[in-house]
């Protein structure tokens, strides 16, 4: 049975890394969609709590996703809690990815290429950038999944050896709730214990808006068919028991192996 997160428990939780927040240049990276919106409401009220302030941006991709209604709609009631969303445009229309043999890859990889000019036109210094992401634990369950059916199970010689590997560190780097990385920076996924039919719950329950144009290109994605599957089925998921499966019977690296990439690798290429 869903229950909505309880934000008292959430900030017990992580209140040494919000404590450390202070002083820094959060960036919080939203979608609009179920995760990264409750991930913001988190944030904003610990922003309030513990004395730190934030900006948003959203990689307005594909762009039927995010017409002016919508950006009007979800962007009005953000603005009236004192949060201001800077929507980038991606120069490619959705007719790229949907001539792509993998749309949802052509589509990340787009809005992986926002970021890095959104840092450098803002001259943040890297060494005090916190970036915020919405991964839920419902995604982190369906990366295992994937790699279990399409790299261990699987003959199929669909992947090359490399890009095999570059999607693995590309997914495991997502095990872990929070990195510091080798140059100052820090990544933060505040949602990565949660399943994602208590994200709903908590959502529904305090009237957050999210996107209602679905994506025309979701059945692409697997974590997307899994998280069906997982609503259907009635399953929950604990955050200890699949990190551990994940590096007993998957091989995920120790975080070390993460905050060790430089920086224009991760944040161009894994991020």
């Amino acid at each position: 049975m869903s229950s909505a997160i309880d934000y008292a428990s959430w900030k017990k939780e992580y209140r040494s890394i919000l404590e450390a927040f202070s002083g820094k240049k959060v960036l919080m990276l939203f979608s609009g969609g179920k995760d990264s919106s409750l991930a913001m409401d988190l944030i904003l009220r610990a922003g309030k709590e513990f004395d730190f302030y934030f900006d948003v941006h959203t990689g307005a991709f594909p762009v039927h996703r995010y017409p002016n209604k919508e950006r009007e709609r979800i962007g009005s009631y953000w603005n009236k809690r004192g949060v201001n969303i800077i929507w980038h445009e991606v120069a490619e229309t959705d007719e790229h990815i949907k001539n792509a043999g993998d749309p949802c890859f052509s589509c990340q990889k787009l809005r992986k290429g926002i970021l890095k000019p959104i840092l450098a036109e803002a001259g943040y210094d890297i060494g005090s950038i916190v970036l915020i992401a919405g991964f839920s634990l419902w995604d982190i369950v369906g990366y295992s999944v994937e790699y279990i059916l399409a790299d261990v199970f699987s003959d199929s010689k669909r992947k090359a050896g490399a890009a095999k590997n570059q999607r693995f560190v590309e997914t495991g780097q997502r095990f872990y709730p929070l990195l510091k990385m080798r140059e100052g920076y820090t990544v933060f996924r505040p949602l990565i214990r949660y399943n994602g039919c208590d994200i709903q719950k908590s959502i529904e329950e305090a009237s957050i808006p999210t996107l209602s144009e679905p994506c025309k290109f979701k059945e692409f994605r697997p974590k997307r068919v899994f998280e069906t599957y997982y609503q259907n089925a009635g399953i929950r998921f604990d955050y200890d028991k699949v990190l551990d499966f994940a590096r007993r019977s998957l091989g995920l690296s120790d975080i070390s192996t993460y905050i060790s990439i430089d920086k224009d690798e991760y944040l161009l290429k894994v991020f």
